[in-house]
């Protein structure tokens, strides 16, 4: 499978299942459009008629004079087309270029393997201090009453978790909301136990903490700078995005709160090992501008999602704002190279893919592991495939006390990959997603092996654009 676009004046062509990129002149990119379904026959004398015509004629040079002139020019223009085509036939040969998918069947066995957990996602509040109007988890309840994980009931999970995992040494937990900073003291008190636990068994951990900034203090910051590999700060951007959307319990902003606050934490960090994580909806779709305004407050580390929303909530994304969007991933992508180019770069989330190797091909297939590496805990133990599944009775699997009590919810997730979903099978971003997520299928579509197709349109574009700045980049 090939994929073939044109962004910021280069002529991208992906050949998806190598993960191969050729940046090539309109010419082959032209040829290339034709390979698979023409003969060679048909492909010249279709390029002959197109770069005959007066709008290409710098390409062969075409000027006016005898007809004999005209006829060298085109013998010229068939002798490079056939240059063109031998050179496709020798990437096709070599394996860069029209490759098969040779991973389908390997996805059949690698659905038979036995899984381990290496990550719980635990909610250490089913509580918040906002009230953010977009919330999948309704304010922190996640469909229940609220609640803080008590130090019992979390010690269990890394029971739980060091118990599951196996010969792995290497081990994730995310301490998660609800706000967590909520429920402080029993954080801190689970990654002394943690640490404790390591020496014991083997095993490192992993700690991040995702906070609203709302209880960011001075010791907070040292807790989570010693301890924490990784911290996601929540803010929209703008003054006026983020306070539509994120503002406390009696309706004020939340903005000017905690904006110095990240801004101090990013800083004692060394710009590393956290990002600014923003949500943008219907009502601010220039969001590259709110990207724009993190870096410009100094953030080096910026994420900044489309909100997942069902269509009758008034900030939904719609397929109406889809070219909006596009277009401001393009605005985004070429800010990013221009902002490197003077010394003052900084990562986009969703553009950071790795061409040189990324995921091995069992995580490009089957994504990130929710309901068999990965699961999310309540404060009251109950596990479930990840965050956004909590509260669903259906996709409850059992607890830290008992364990997995219902199997059969992880095989389902085992078996969920981008060959058990008809729209990721030809989808040129399949290896980039892998798939897409669970949740968002479900909540869509009632089952997970299908797919959020607004989130499917605009993943691919921002694959687009990531390939781009890396032929920006290797170009420079």
């Amino acid at each position: 499978m090939v994929h073939q676009y044109k962004s910021n004046g280069y002529n991208i062509v992906l050949d998806v299942n190598s993960g191969m990129i050729h940046v090539v002149d309109d010419l082959a990119y032209d040829i290339i459009e034709m390979y698979e379904n023409n003969d060679q026959g048909s492909i010249v004398e279709a390029m002959v008629q197109k770069y005959t015509q007066p709008q290409y004629a710098g390409l062969i040079q075409i000027e006016d004079g005898p007809k004999e002139d005209f006829t060298d020019h085109v013998e010229a223009l068939v002798q490079q087309i056939c240059e063109v085509l031998e050179d496709v036939e020798q990437l096709k040969k070599k394996g860069s270029l029209f490759t098969k998918d040779v991973y389908e069947d390997y996805i059949k066995d690698f659905k038979q393997r036995s899984t381990v957990v290496k990550a719980l996602c635990l909610h250490i509040a089913h509580d918040c201090n906002l009230a953010c109007r977009y919330c999948f988890a309704e304010e922190g309840e996640y469909k229940g009453g609220r609640a803080l994980m008590s130090y019992e009931v979390g010690k269990k999970a890394l029971d739980f978790l060091i118990a599951n995992s196996g010969n792995r040494k290497n081990l994730e937990v995310d301490f998660f909301g609800g706000e967590p900073l909520m429920n402080f003291q029993v954080v801190k008190d689970l990654v002394k136990y943690g640490r404790e636990q390591e020496q014991l068994h083997n095993k490192k951990f992993r700690f991040t903490l995702t906070t609203n900034g709302i209880l960011l203090d001075d010791e907070v910051m040292e807790f989570a700078n010693k301890e924490m590999s990784n911290v996601v700060l929540s803010i929209d951007g703008r003054k006026e995005v983020h306070d539509k959307m994120r503002p406390s319990r009696n309706g004020k902003g939340s903005y000017d709160v905690i904006l110095p606050r990240f801004q101090k934490l990013a800083e004692s960090r060394n710009q590393t090992n956290y990002y600014v994580r923003g949500t943008f909806t219907h009502n601010n779709l220039d969001f590259s501008d709110d990207v724009k305004h993190l870096a410009d407050l100094g953030f080096q580390q910026i994420s900044v999602e489309p909100v997942v929303a069902l269509p009758e909530e008034s900030y939904a994304i719609t397929k109406e704002d889809l070219p909006i969007l596009f277009d401001e991933y393009d605005k985004l992508a070429k800010l990013m190279i221009e902002r490197k180019k003077q010394g003052k770069g900084f990562n986009f989330f969703h553009f950071m893919i790795d061409l040189s190797g990324g995921p091995c091909v069992a995580k490009r297939l089957s994504g990130c592991g929710s309901g068999t590496e990965y699961l999310a805990v309540t404060p009251w133990g109950d596990l479930y495939p990840c965050h956004q599944f909590v509260g669903i009775p259906e996709y409850l699997m059992g607890n830290v006390f008992e364990g997995v009590t219902k199997p059969e919810i992880r095989e389902e997730f085992k078996c969920c990959n981008v060959y058990s979903k008809d729209k990721c099978r030809d989808c040129f971003a399949k290896f980039y997603c892998s798939g897409g997520c669970a949740a968002n299928s479900y909540n869509f579509h009632g089952n997970i092996n299908d797919a959020y197709d607004i989130g499917c349109e605009l993943q691919k574009k921002r694959v687009e654009c990531a390939i781009m700045i890396k032929v920006a980049e290797e170009s420079q």
